[in-house]
């Protein structure tokens, strides 16, 4: 009687809890029985711009149809006889090729042998800022994220260079061996970056923990930080003069939080960048690669200075820092980030919906409001001014980050911030890889187009 009642238990589960997650698998060959019985349903963005579609011809044969090309190629994915499904088309596999057409409907459709449609995924994604970010980004590798703070709904998700998955099968394996611009990648989620200066945020954070009296701190920086056995160079080789904790973070002066880093215990910086989900799970209904600190109490002082900096080992993905940023913006809350905001059948009549929930506080109330401050700091009076120059409000922080240790002027642009910081409205999130001193390169101004294109609407 106990195997019994376990084996039951157990089946109710499995045909409960773990079947959707069964039934997207691509290695279930059930989810061709589906595609035999129902035409796959629609994707579409916020505003009911359709993303994915199914062509029916008049024999029959069917076609998946990507209206807007390789705009959406890594966040919506493709759905492929040949390679499979990828992005939301794999995600949402199930409620794609449900229907919940009227009853009436479907026992009519089943009678003659003929397919019901399948039911549509409305997400929370936005066509016309997605545009605007695919122009903003223009010839350049990397990536754009934004969503809403207080809700966790994903606007924009564009990763370059892409595809267009209307030819998947025919320049699939092409596109796989594209080792130098890897554009199967969806560098929003799975990118490994270092963060440069953007991970001074962290920095900030455990030094604030660790010393109350933060505002007393002082630094002259003269170009330089000058260590028993090496010397850490600023950006600003001139030098910033006299800095306060305000100062070095608006003005992001790598010398001083060199030196802001070796004052730090080495245990408990981990512990802050763990509790902003380094090394951690990630909520994410897509695949994404985790974020590394690998900071400890062995690490000599020339990593520690470095990552303090944002160099060093330490890789995060746009999505991490647009997180991080987010929970900063929220309070210190951050929200479960999603991209669906409901499935309706065929004909718009809801059957399921998303809302809003918190997935962890990541710091305090009081914590997050003093990051808010300095990042007010960075757009008022440090390296994103030319935001300060908008119509709405701003908070953010820069970064740039070498990548080469062959060949230093390899770097990527970094820029991670809020709208409207009284009540925050978008968090963006923009990396630029390969930046060379090309002004179209740069992430601010990157940023503050995709930002125009929203507000100015």
């Amino acid at each position: 009687m106990i195997l019994f009642v376990a084996l039951m238990i157990y089946l109710v589960y499995f045909n409960v809890v773990e079947a959707r997650k069964i039934v997207n698998s691509p290695y279930n060959a059930r989810q061709d029985n589906f595609a035999d019985r129902v035409v796959r349903g629609k994707i579409t963005d916020r505003n009911g711009n359709v993303l994915a579609q199914t062509l029916v011809s008049e024999d029959g044969s069917e076609e998946r149809e990507y209206p807007y090309g390789e705009l959406f190629a890594h966040v919506i994915g493709y759905s492929s006889s040949q390679f499979g499904k990828t992005g939301l088309e794999s995600v949402e596999n199930f409620d794609l090729l449900t229907s919940n057409a009227f009853f009436v409907e479907k026992i009519k459709n089943e009678f003659q042998n003929q397919k019901n449609i399948g039911d549509t995924v409305v997400t929370t994604l936005d066509a016309d800022l997605q545009q605007a970010a695919y122009d903003a980004l223009g010839d350049n590798k990397g990536a754009i994220f934004v969503m809403e703070p207080s809700t966790g709904k994903i606007i924009v998700m564009l990763s370059k260079p892409a595809f267009n998955p209307n030819d998947v099968d025919d320049i699939w394996y092409v596109l796989n061996s594209d080792e130098e611009d890897s554009p199967l990648l969806n560098r929003v989620t799975q990118g490994q970056y270092s963060p440069g200066s953007t991970f001074k945020i962290v920095t900030a954070l455990e030094y604030m923990r660790e010393n109350t009296d933060y505002n007393n701190y002082s630094f002259e920086c003269t170009g330089a930080f000058v260590h028993p056995s090496f010397t850490m160079n600023c950006y600003k080789r001139s030098g910033h003069g006299l800095l306060d904790f305000r100062g070095s973070f608006a003005q992001s002066c790598g010398a001083s939080f060199a030196n802001i880093a070796l004052t730090l215990d080495r245990t408990s910086y981990r512990k802050t960048a763990e509790d902003l989900l380094f090394n951690k799970k990630l909520p994410s209904v897509l695949d994404y690669s985790k974020s590394s600190f690998t900071v400890n109490e062995n690490t000599g002082d020339a990593e520690l200075m470095m990552t303090g900096m944002g160099q060093g080992n330490t890789l995060a993905s746009p999505y991490h820092m647009g997180l991080i940023c987010a929970a900063i913006a929220n309070g210190g809350t951050l929200m479960e980030p999603y991209l669906v905001a409901k499935v309706t059948n065929y004909t718009g009549t809801e059957i399921s919906n998303n809302v809003p929930q918190s997935y962890r506080r990541l710091m305090s109330t009081e914590e997050a409001a003093k990051l808010k401050e300095l990042m007010c700091a960075v757009v008022s009076e440090g390296t994103a001014a030319d935001l300060n120059q908008s119509n709405y409000s701003v908070a953010g922080k820069t970064g740039t980050a070498e990548y080469s240790l062959v060949d230093g002027e390899k770097m990527h642009s970094w820029f991670v911030g809020f709208t409207n910081v009284d009540n925050p409205e978008l968090v963006i999130c923009v990396t630029v890889e390969g930046y060379d001193g090309n002004a179209n390169a740069l992430a601010v101004p990157i940023a503050k187009q995709v930002l125009d294109a929203y507000y100015n609407r």
